[in-house]
């Protein structure tokens, strides 16, 4: 017996909710403003880890919406349009990479001037990948292919909603497989870009996939918690049930778990090899006022959630849910911010208004992006031919 489905609406943006986003938007600006002028390379540190914070979220909800496509999943139907809804960020994550590009990028990166490539021998050999021009260049193809995938994924899903047409499920699954090629790679290469060449004398051949379990983790906790505040709001009724939550939950809990083995991967060859080149990208990162952060990443992005998320019952109880998935973005944050500022500040971490309300900014950004396409288009994929299976998803383990 097929389940009417009835249109559950859009999200109507309130008032409250509308200033809030714009308020930290603007403290967003105001405190660059100041970074820049009385301390530039802080303020360029702290713009660029939300930055990779949120585009990784964004990139993420294209990420999960083409595994949706390409495994032909139909329990996620009704869940699917809120990681679709991330993407929109994409455009402003691409505006926010032209900045770092063209005013920070000679703070951040030594290897964008030319005299300190050619006293350096490390820096001459990896000249031909780390030179500005071809970083631009890689940086225009990543987000321009991004974009248009995110054009069509999204964009026939959205059309779907309108004309119900069924041979757009089977038409996005080629289009999903090439965008899930195209991810493994240029998202690799765009965390080597971003964050690895902060020190370009260091390397190591899994830190894309240790960024990636970082993604994954923060997109499937994201989903989350706008699913939570949407089903606060009453608008996803009959839609997403406990067995939703029970299943991403359990994404919640596996990538946790995944990040701990590529963490440990990572630390335990570099630090079993010893090789001084390897090495002293980890020695400031233990030593001094940064070891308490380096613990902080042990206890509470690993064995805090881990133990938190093992229980079936924490996985189907929405408001618990909600509560980790925001402890695992604070703990996101965290790891991006060990990844980057140890390549400034040596000694110890510092954290202070600059780092707070240039984060609040990019996150009213992405308030605004996402509550803007949840407000104009269907919340849930209506017209799907697998919505059936998802309306009567129920997971028995």
């Amino acid at each position: 017996m097929t389940t009417e489905v009835k249109d559950p609406g859009k999200y109507e943006v309130s008032k409250g909710f509308r200033t809030t986003y714009w308020v930290f938007m603007f403290l967003g600006i105001l405190t660059f403003i100041v970074a820049l002028i009385k301390n530039p390379e802080r303020g360029w540190v702290a713009f660029l880890v939300p930055f990779f914070f949120f585009t990784s979220i964004a990139l993420g909800g294209l990420f999960f919406t083409a595994i949706q496509h390409v495994t032909k999943a139909g329990w996620s139907v009704n869940v699917r349009r809120f990681c679709e809804a991330q993407t929109s960020f994409l455009p402003f994550a691409f505006l926010a990479a032209l900045l770092i590009l063209f005013f920070g990028g000679n703070y951040l990166y030594e290897w964008f001037h030319p005299h300190e490539v050619a006293r350096d021998h490390l820096l001459a050999h990896k000249a031909p990948y780390l030179n500005k021009t071809f970083f631009a260049i890689r940086l225009v193809l990543f987000f321009g292919v991004w974009w248009i995938f995110q054009k069509v994924i999204v964009g026939w899903s959205l059309a779907q909603d309108e004309s119900g047409d069924e041979s757009i499920t089977q038409k996005l699954v080629g289009v999903s497989v090439g965008f899930v090629l195209f991810f493994a790679l240029s998202y690799s290469f765009f965390s080597v870009d971003s964050l690895m060449s902060l020190e370009p004398h260091w390397f190591s051949t899994i830190f894309g996939v240790y960024c990636f379990a970082g993604l994954f983790q923060s997109t499937i906790a994201t989903m989350i918690l706008t699913i939570y505040f949407l089903k606060k709001k009453h608008l996803l009724s009959g839609f997403v049930n406990e067995n939703h939550y029970h299943d991403l939950g359990k994404f919640l809990f596996a990538f946790t778990v995944f990040w701990a083995y590529i963490a440990f991967s990572q630390f335990m060859l570099i630090w079993y090899a010893n090789l001084p080149e390897e090495t002293f990208w980890y020695i400031p990162r233990v030593q001094g006022g940064w070891t308490a952060v380096s613990l902080s990443l042990l206890f509470f992005k690993f064995i805090v959630p881990f133990l938190a998320l093992l229980p079936r019952w924490a996985k189907r109880t929405p408001t618990y849910l909600a509560a980790v998935s925001i402890w695992i973005l604070v703990m996101q944050y965290v790891d991006i911010y060990w990844m980057a500022y140890p390549a400034f500040f040596r000694e110890a971490p510092v954290f202070s208004f600059y780092e707070l309300f240039i984060f609040l900014g990019f996150f009213g950004l992405f308030l605004f992006s996402i509550s803007r396409f949840l407000s104009r288009n269907n919340l849930v994929p209506i017209k799907d031919p697998r919505i059936e299976e998802s309306l009567h998803h129920h997971v028995v383990y």
